[in-house]
């Protein structure tokens, strides 16, 4: 929709101005009103992955269909690029007529699936009341988070309000099938390179168990969990929230998989190459031995950093007290002269085998971590990955040290 129009039409929900001819949504009574959730499946690009939705509002006497979603930002926000880097991010809510917000999706290629939901006229209208309210704009704007506040937990909110706490009640009495982690590598799995950065990065908070309630923070896990809820009939009975299904437009895009892929076994292989690689170098070619241990050493001492920073300065909680810290870190960088002098079959410094050590012992603790009961991060894809290569580090530094 033109900025001109969509103003226009937010002014004119936000005002409850109407033609004399007939109501709009704005204003027409509740029994008059139908309450829809909208559904958009996983885009192609990273942002999209993990898919949207919104609540539909339609007047079905005037036929006016209005969708309310959650997520918009404003790139032009004053400290947008740092709030993002520190997790402090902004969203808006928004509102335009149904024909318009679907039409993008539809041109994409995303699927589009409308679930009609069972709310009598009260609670159609207290909803429609509540989003309106919402869409003032010093109402609009909320700070998001990717898992715990985001454009499909606020539309899943703002239906529990009006159906008067049901949802939640009757979703965090359920399990949730995956973790945080699990459902970010799943949705992720299209572009891996992401998925293994987002992965190193995500602490144990991404490992705990999740009620249905809290495994909603995904769209279509949200549209899965409304289809088995039941809700009062008002005659001592109940019956199912969502009433009708429709597929507006199919998916013709690539689905993500069902389960997230086992990082275990490709991460494992790496290291082990990697190790096996360092070792050969070491004997025949020094020189590309010291370059690709340096290479690692670089890398490693930059994760750590960057770990320690979504820890210390950022509110990213779900990157808090990871345990890679104790495989990747700063300490790396103290090894950078060490594999040098290597290739001229000097010893190490005592700093570089102080820090050698301390690396190994680290090591060593996030095994033992893992294997402890209640230790709940994930990260054994990276624990296979790391071992073989400190190993092997340790081992080049200690055969020259002996050699010389």
């Amino acid at each position: 929709m033109p900025l001109i129009g969509r103003l226009l039409l937010l002014a004119t929900l936000i005002l409850g101005f109407a033609s004399t001819a007939h109501a709009d949504v704005a204003n027409a009574p509740g029994a008059d009103l139908e309450v829809a959730l909208i559904t958009y499946g996983p885009g192609d690009t990273y942002w999209e992955r993990f898919g949207h939705d919104a609540i539909e509002i339609r007047d079905t006497v005037s036929g006016e269909a209005v969708n309310f979603n959650y997520g918009v930002f404003d790139f032009d926000e004053s400290g947008f690029l740092l709030n993002f880097a520190r997790g402090r991010m902004h969203y808006l809510m928004d509102a335009a007529h149904s024909e318009d917000d679907e039409h993008y999706y539809v041109e994409t290629g995303r699927s589009v699936t409308r679930q009609k939901l069972a709310l009598n006229a009260n609670q159609a209208a207290a909803l429609r009341d509540f989003l309106l309210w919402n869409l003032r704009p010093e109402n609009a704007r909320y700070d998001y988070d990717y898992y715990v506040t985001n454009c499909s937990t606020k539309v899943r909110d703002a239906l529990d309000k009006a159906l008067g706490g049901v949802l939640k009640t009757q979703l965090q009495a359920r399990r949730g099938s995956m973790t945080y982690r699990q459902q970010t590598a799943r949705l992720m799995s299209a572009q891996p390179w992401l998925m293994l950065i987002l992965d190193l990065g995500l602490g144990p908070y991404a490992d705990q168990p999740l009620s249905a309630w809290q495994e909603s923070f995904l769209p279509m896990v949200l549209q899965r969990q409304l289809a088995s809820i039941q809700v009062s009939d008002g005659q001592g009975g109940t019956h199912p929230l969502a009433t009708d299904e429709q597929v507006l437009s199919p998916n013709r895009l690539d689905t993500p998989p069902d389960a997230a892929p086992d990082l275990r076994l490709p991460l494992g292989l790496a290291g082990l190459a990697f190790a096996m690689l360092l070792v050969l170098l070491s004997r025949i070619a020094p020189t590309m031995h010291a370059l690709l241990a340096t290479l690692y050493l670089v890398l490693a001492g930059i994760v750590g950093v960057l770990l320690l920073a979504l820890w210390l300065f950022t509110t990213h909680h779900s990157a808090w007290a990871n345990a890679n810290l104790l495989m990747f870190n700063p300490l790396a960088w103290l090894l950078i002269a060490a594999v040098w002098r290597a290739r001229r079959h000097r010893s190490p410094t005592r700093l570089a085998d102080t820090a050698l050590m301390l690396q190994l012992f680290m090591m060593l603790a996030a095994v033992a971590m893992h294997l402890m009961h209640g230790i709940v991060q994930q990260n054994q894809p990276w624990l296979l990955f790391a071992l073989p290569c400190w190993l092997a580090m340790a081992f080049t530094c200690r055969k020259n040290s002996r050699a010389a």
